[in-house]
């Protein structure tokens, strides 16, 4: 598949853990920032994938499972470690579900908001992925 798991490096404290986000943590430059909040547990998120952009999903509260399709395979994965990330490369599609009561998904990117970047609809991803040879 087309995503790999990152460990954040945390400062371990009886007082409480941090965990701490700097260049050498991602393996590319951050251009973009958000996060997901409030999402009720029957919804569901992503449901793209991006031509170019990686991004990383970090589960800061709660739980989330990551549906993550390339054509030929899918897997889902559960996010609910603060100091694990997932990195999802391009030409990737991804579907977030199953959020737990107060969960906040963190996601950082690659790239700033370019819509040309997204493919929206999964027969359309199909096509993209089948003449690319990704």
């Amino acid at each position: 598949m087309n995503f790999e798991w990152i460990t954040i490096p945390k400062i371990e404290d009886y007082r409480g853990n941090i965990a701490v986000l700097e260049k050498d943590t991602l393996p590319f430059e951050m251009k973009r920032v958000y996060y997901l909040f409030d999402v009720p547990s029957t919804a569901k998120r992503g449901g793209h994938a991006h031509k170019a952009q990686l991004e990383l999903l970090i589960p800061l509260s709660g739980s989330f499972d990551v549906v993550i399709k390339n054509g030929a395979t899918e897997q889902t994965v559960t996010l609910n470690k603060p100091d694990k990330g997932l990195l999802i490369k391009a030409n990737t599609w991804r579907e977030l579900e199953n959020f737990s009561s107060g969960s906040v998904c963190l996601v950082i990117s690659s790239g700033e908001f370019l819509e040309s970047d997204y493919i929206r609809d999964y027969e359309d991803y199909l096509s993209y992925i089948a003449s690319n040879g990704k």
